[in-house]
C-alpha cells in the first residue's frame, strides 16, 4: 500500500507546510534550482515534479541526479517507469516516472516505498498516484513564463515546510 498522509493530516495548518515562488529565467537556473534542492535532501524525502509536459521536469531531476551522484545526462525513466541511482554517499535516489502508470495500485510494484525508506525519491507526474503523499516532500510545480523560463512553485510538507527556506540560489 502506498504511502499516504494519516487521517489527522487531512487537517494541515500553515504550520504543517510552506509555500515559495521562485524565478527560472533560464535551463542553468533550474539545474541550480534542482543542485541546490540535492543539498536539502535526507533519506525518506520525496521531491513531487508538477508540470505540462517540457515545463523542466526532467532538466531539474537530472540537475538533482548529477548533484548526488555525479552522473551526467541521466536517462529519463518514462519507459522503464523508476530508474535507481546510489549517491556518492551511499544512500539509495529512485527517479520515478508515473506518466505511463494506468492505475495508481501499481505503485506498491514500483518499490518507491522502500526507496524511501534507505534513500530517497523524485517523482515525475505525480498526479498519476495522487494518494502518494509521504510525510516529509516537496511538492514543485514548474510553469513557463516565456522562451525558456519557467516559474517554480515549491511546497514543503513535513520537514520540508520549514528546509524549503533553506534552499540557497
Amino acid at each position: 500500500m502506498p504511502r499516504r498522509l494519516p487521517v489527522a493530516a487531512a487537517h494541515l495548518t500553515a504550520q504543517d507546510m510552506s509555500a515559495r515562488i521562485v524565478d527560472l529565467p533560464n535551463p542553468n537556473a533550474t539545474a541550480d534550482l534542482g543542485a541546490a534542492i540535492a543539498d536539502a535532501l535526507e533519506v525518506g524525502d520525496a521531491v513531487r515534479l508538477f508540470g505540462d509536459l517540457g515545463a523542466g521536469k526532467t532538466t531539474l531531476a537530472r540537475a538533482v541526479i548529477e548533484a548526488l551522484t555525479g552522473e551526467a545526462d541521466a536517462p529519463s525513466p518514462t519507459y522503464t517507469l523508476v530508474q535507481s541511482y546510489d549517491t556518492k554517499d551511499g544512500r539509495l535516489l529512485a527517479h520515478a516516472d508515473l506518466y505511463r502508470l494506468d492505475d495508481e495500485n501499481e505503485l506498491a510494484e514500483l518499490g518507491l516505498d522502500e526507496a524511501l525508506d534507505h534513500g530517497m525519491a523524485l517523482i515525475e507526474w505525480p498526479g498519476r498516484a495522487p494518494g502518494f503523499l509521504p510525510a516529509d516532500r516537496l511538492d514543485l510545480r514548474l510553469e513557463e513564463t516565456g522562451p525558456g523560463g519557467r516559474k517554480a512553485t515549491l511546497t514543503g510538507h513535513g520537514r520540508w515546510s520549514k528546509a524549503i527556506d533553506r534552499i540557497k540560489l
